[in-house]
């Protein structure tokens, strides 16, 4: 892969429309990881104010596609991937950090936490994996 995976990363978010209405941020990126963030947004929430945990599905699916794009290149898809929410995602903003457990030429396998930040203090509230399909590159 030529490009940087920082710049690979950070225009992988800009062009991609619900990023953006989310506010996701590029935090960090390094080989195989990603740090993403979403500030707290009140129609991000569910009926009790908490984040509504398809955004805490959304957050975890794209910081782990960001770190696996960092290996492999942007041409990704989730074959699979699961959300354990461990407690009511509630902060002022949110920050997964995705790593890639193991990389492969067809397929690679991610991980993902996911913290609230309430007044600096971090909590974890979800953890996921994804499985991602590399597709073939467009002749």
């Amino acid at each position: 892969m030529d490009e940087d995976p920082t710049a690979l990363v950070r225009r992988i978010n800009a062009s991609a429309e619900f990023n953006r209405w989310c506010g996701f941020d590029v935090v960090s990126c390094a080989p195989g990881a990603v740090e993403l963030a979403m500030p707290w947004r009140k129609e991000a929430g569910q009926y009790a104010g908490f984040l509504h945990a398809g955004l805490v599905g959304a957050l975890i699916d794209t910081a782990c596609g960001f770190a696996a794009a960092t290996l492999v290149g942007p041409r990704l898809l989730a074959a699979h991937f699961s959300v354990n929410c461990l407690r009511p995602a509630a902060g002022q903003r949110f920050l997964a950090r995705a790593r890639v457990v193991k990389p492969g030429r067809q397929q690679v396998f991610t991980a993902c936490e996911l913290y609230a930040i309430e007044d600096g203090v971090e909590k974890l509230v979800a953890t996921g994996e994804t499985l991602l399909t590399v597709l073939a590159k467009e002749a």
